[in-house]
Formats: C-alpha cells, sequence, structure tokens
C-alpha cells in the first residue's frame, strides 16, 4: 500500500513538472527577457524539504544529505551541465518532460548522459572531495520563514502568480517526501547506476525494480499532463539534431557527474540543507545556461 501511494506521488510530480513547465534553462531566458520570476520559484522550489524532514522524526527515517564544501569542481561541473542543458534547451527534468511530450530527439540527450557518467567513470579526474563542516540535515528555521514568505506572496498575486509558486513548492514538497521511502529515486540516479553497473559488471549494483517503476511513474505523469493539456506532439529526429542532443547530453552527464548531481539534485536536496557545493553548482549552472544561450545566438544552434 505504501508503495502504491509512493507511486501515485512520483506520478503526480511528474504531471506538476510538466505543468509548470519546470526549466532553468527556461527561467534563464525569461530572466534575460525580463521575468525573474520564474527562475526564482524553480531556485526556491526545494523549500518545503522540511516538512519531508519534519515527519521522518515519526518514521524515525534518517533525512540526511552529505553536505561538501565548496570547490572549483563543483562550479565546473554545474557550468558543464549547465552549458550541455542550453544546448539541449532543456535540462535534466524538462528532458523527460519534453520526451514524454512526444520530441523524440531526448533519446539522444538521454543516450548522451550515459556516454558522459561512462566517460568520467573511465576516466575520472583527481577531484578531491571535502565534506562540509554543516550537518547535511535540514535547517528548519529559514526554510519555513521563506515558506511563509513565498506563501505570503503567492496568496497576494494573481492565479498565475499561484500556480507558479505553489506548483514548483509542490514539487519540492512530493521530492521530500519521496526521498524518505526510497532516496535514490530521482531519474538521473536510476540512469546513473545503470552506466556504472554495465561499466563494473556487478549485477549488485544494478537499480532497484522500484526504481524503474518510479521512472516509469514519472514518465506517466508528464505524458497525462501533456495529453490534457494538449501539447503531446510527436517530433521526429534527424541525424544532424540527434548528434546535436547526443553531444548536448554528454555534457551534461559529464558535468552532473563533476558536481555530484544534476540539477534536480542541487535544487531539491542540496539546497534545503545549505550545502556549499549545491550553491557552487548551481551558480555554475546558471553561468553555464547563460553561456550558452550566447553560444546558440552566435552560432544559431537549433
Amino acid at each position: 500500500m505504501l508503495f502504491i501511494s509512493v507511486f501515485i506521488c512520483v506520478c503526480f510530480l511528474g504531471y506538476l513538472a510538466q505543468t509548470t513547465g519546470l526549466c532553468m534553462v527556461r527561467g534563464v531566458n525569461e530572466w534575460q527577457a525580463g521575468n525573474k520570476e520564474f527562475l526564482l520559484a524553480i531556485i526556491f522550489s526545494g523549500v518545503l524539504a522540511w516538512v519531508g524532514a519534519y515527519f521522518s522524526q515519526f518514521f524515525d527515517i534518517k533525512f540526511t544529505f552529505w553536505t561538501h564544501a565548496l570547490s572549483g569542481w563543483f562550479v565546473l561541473g554545474g557550468f558543464i551541465f549547465g552549458l550541455g542543458a542550453a544546448l539541449n534547451k532543456s535540462c535534466g527534468v524538462s528532458t523527460l518532460s519534453r520526451l514524454a511530450r512526444g520530441d523524440s530527439r531526448m533519446f539522444a540527450t538521454i543516450l548522451g548522459w550515459f556516454i558522459g557518467w561512462v566517460l568520467l567513470a573511465c576516466w575520472p579526474p583527481k577531484i578531491e572531495v571535502v565534506r562540509s563542516s554543516l550537518p547535511g540535515e535540514i535547517s528548519y528555521i529559514p526554510l519555513i520563514l521563506i515558506t511563509i514568505a513565498i506563501t505570503i506572496w503567492g496568496l497576494v498575486g494573481d492565479k498565475k502568480r499561484k500556480k507558479l509558486w505553489f506548483g514548483m513548492m509542490g514539487i519540492g514538497l512530493l521530492s521530500g517526501g519521496i526521498f524518505l521511502y526510497q532516496p535514490q529515486w530521482p531519474p538521473s540516479v536510476l540512469l546513473q547506476q545503470i552506466s556504472l553497473a554495465l561499466i563494473n559488471g556487478q549485477n549488485n549494483n544494478w537499480p532497484l525494480i522500484e526504481q524503474y517503476l518510479f521512472f516509469i511513474a514519472m514518465l506517466l505523469g508528464m505524458f497525462l499532463a501533456a495529453w490534457r493539456t494538449k501539447r503531446f506532439n510527436f517530433i521526429p529526429a534527424n541525424v544532424s539534431y540527434l548528434a546535436k542532443h547526443l553531444f548536448a547530453g554528454t555534457l551534461m552527464g559529464v558535468g552532473a557527474s563533476i558536481a555530484m548531481g544534476g540539477n534536480s539534485v542541487q535544487l531539491l536536496l542540496a539546497l534545503p540543507t545549505l550545502s556549499p557545493s549545491g550553491f557552487g553548482a548551481v551558480a555554475g549552472m546558471l553561468l553555464g545556461i547563460w553561456a550558452g544561450s550566447y553560444i546558440i545566438k552566435c552560432f544559431k544552434w537549433n
């Protein structure tokens, strides 16, 4: 019964991600166009992680995420990921959203993620990761204060503002609850585990069955949202498009490996625990997306 409940939550999370348009690339583009609110809503999407941490005390579940000290590697990894996301015109979550809407080019992006992770696994750079002095636990007071401020801001706004902020906060709330049941539920973790298992050839490294089912649940929720809003549209891909998205996906995979997580991990887990590495990785992603947008304009990357 618990698994079914979590499965439904993952499905609903995918539905929200599709309807809210969760995408850091879009956020940066809208910021450059003068609409700063969308990107801010994405950055604060994990603010309700404290709710899951609070309920974890009743179920005796340790809600802890390893925090790391800030280093140039996390910023570099975030930058490479952001650059790839900009060239792909979608970050990690929005890549799956586009796939669920019928964009077949995203298969090449996902294959690129595999390639990026394999490259880093076969030829890992000498990265020295230092644990942060922070405990890696949720800091209740600042997150609760931010939650109150956002709630007031949303309530006094119009329908569009309410949908944006409460939708983004809902994603963070669901993510925190799902994390209590399965800490390795994010799709990026699933794909990374598969790639590492293929490289190492160790059967015990393969993901659990429920991780595959949660991946399906997220895609199902995204597909239902796209179908309900009449946004599903099959887009075929030629060789040129596949090559571009394969390259972009490879950059995303390399960047996520160096930064120890893509944008979903950084926004929904690292930032709520005030991880210095998380702030550095997100800053690098934003810089990478900005640089990628500049490349697209200069070189007419389509």
